[in-house]
């Protein structure tokens, strides 16, 4: 069995089975903290009304056998507090056998989190998270070598998040080919961060670059994750630090962070000490025989993903399965040049005039007030927000939620109340709630030493018109 393992690699998986970890822990601390409003028993879109319409087969979760607010709240507490022992080592302080069992309790757990979680959860790196911890079930511990099959399908899910990236922008917008999107990408990307007004602002030239630069990352790098040491480490460290890049630029949840973890699983120590590593110990057949089964699994698997990557009608961030193991992904083939934003306000007044007083309502991650640096959330997911900027794109990403979300805001409701940073109403509802869509703009330097604002704001039209309570009885 001395082919099963990669002694080389031993850091790189060590640092990969932290962070992947660290990951679950955001990941189950955000669902605990945002859940009630969204899609509690009570929230925007609620998991019990869900549940009614899903069967489990195309659904999977423990949800199906109960939910209340309280167990889906005791559910995400326990998935984090087993998420920071395993970032603590509690994996590598127990037999092989418990290590495993507590690695595939994670996923299992945070596959029934997503799988009831409809619109909030319907990002890609959810399916990301998921197959990536599916994978480190089968990864092992201090009681055995990194197993080199499993080390190479982080690879190849590298890859696939990568070269499937870079593909979707070659086939998609035309800024990408002719190396402008980054002329707009900062401005316009769904939650800019504190850095971001600066990167907007770089020279045309350096946008080019930062293009060109992302193109080699995306379509070249990825390839030479699979040549000899070592150029695989380099091309893998070249990854992780574009990752870095995007991390500064902008506020992607956990995405960038979780390939970053899965570029490091292919580093090889002993390249980058000239020191070469320790004999592993072996591998138990019992651990061995379901670690060739899993990768003969994945890689039948893979013949979806590899036809969409082949495909001239690329899907962005597909699962083809319910339990998101083998996945394809992919993002940004069109970038938006023009940044709109929703704005929500309230008043008291119970009749709308122009004379009525309107108070706005701030959001913690998305752009409201104008003065307002964007903060850095990630790899903190903030759902609402990220929902907000799809909204304003189209209502029809909104059509299953917002109506919710402003009967909440006309009630008050402190669940809805907690997701926001500013609550311009906090001892008595509003009368009325309104939403306008505006055009948002990053100002100029001379601007900003003028004004002190980050942003520059024009009211395009309503969204939503002045809306009240109606009683919930009449619903």
């Amino acid at each position: 069995m001395d082919w099963f393992t990669e002694s080389d690699v031993w850091l790189g998986r060590l640092v990969f089975q932290r962070m992947l970890a660290v990951l679950y822990l955001v990941a189950f601390v955000a669902a605990a903290r945002q859940f009630r409003a969204l899609m509690g028993e009570r929230g925007m879109t609620p998991v019990p009304d869900f549940l009614r319409r899903a069967p489990f087969r195309k659904a999977p979760s423990v949800f199906h056998w109960r939910y209340s607010d309280r167990f889906f709240a005791l559910w995400s507490w326990a998935g984090a507090l087993l998420a920071a022992a395993m970032a603590a080592g509690a994996a590598d302080a127990v037999p092989l056998g418990v290590a495993m069992a507590m690695w595939a309790v994670l996923w299992a757990m945070y596959l029934s989190i997503v799988n009831v979680g409809q619109t909030w959860y319907s990002f890609g790196w959810e399916s990301l998270l998921l197959e990536t911890g599916f994978l480190a079930v089968f990864l092992g511990n201090d009681d055995t070598g990194p197993p080199v099959l499993v080390m190479w399908l982080l690879r190849w899910l590298l890859f696939r998040v990568e070269f499937g990236a870079g593909l979707i922008k070659m086939r998609g917008d035309r800024c990408w080919r002719d190396l402008t999107c980054l002329y707009y990408h900062h401005e316009t990307q769904p939650m800019p961060g504190p850095l971001s007004w600066f990167f907007h602002r770089l020279p045309k030239p350096l946008h080019r670059v930062e293009t060109a630069a992302n193109h080699f990352a995306q379509l070249v790098l990825p390839v030479l994750l699979f040549t000899p040491q070592p150029v695989a480490t380099w091309a893998a460290l070249g990854i992780a630090v574009t990752q870095l890049w995007l991390v500064l630029s902008g506020n992607f949840a956990w995405l960038n962070w979780l390939t970053v973890a899965l570029a490091l699983s292919a580093v090889d120590v002993s390249w980058l000490t000239g020191t070469p590593a320790s004999a592993a110990a072996a591998p138990p057949v019992w651990f061995a025989v379901p670690t060739v089964a899993v990768t003969a699994f994945v890689a039948y698997r893979s013949y979806r993903p590899v036809r969409n990557l082949l495909s001239r009608q690329q899907l962005m961030n597909t699962s083809f399965d319910p339990l998101h193991l083998v996945n394809s992904y992919g993002a940004f083939g069109s970038v938006t040049r023009v940044r709109r934003e929703i704005v929500i306000e309230g008043t008291d007044s119970a009749v709308a005039t122009p004379d009525t007083v309107w108070r706005e309502y701030e959001f913690r991650g998305k752009p409201g007030g104008v003065r307002r640096l964007p903060r850095q959330f990630a790899p903190y997911h903030l759902r609402l927000d990220w929902l907000m900027w799809f909204a304003a794109l189209s209502p029809g990403y909104a059509r299953s939620w917002f109506g919710p979300f402003v009967e909440r805001l006309l009630e008050n409701d402190p669940d809805t109340l907690r997701l926001l940073r500013h609550n311009p109403f906090p001892d008595a509802p509003p009368a009325l709630v309104r939403a306008r869509l505006f055009q948002y703009r990053f100002t100029t330097w001379r601007e900003l030493r003028e004004t002190g604002a980050w942003w520059h704001r024009t009211e395009l039209r309503d969204f939503l018109p002045p809306t009240k309570a109606v009683p919930r009885g009449t619903r």
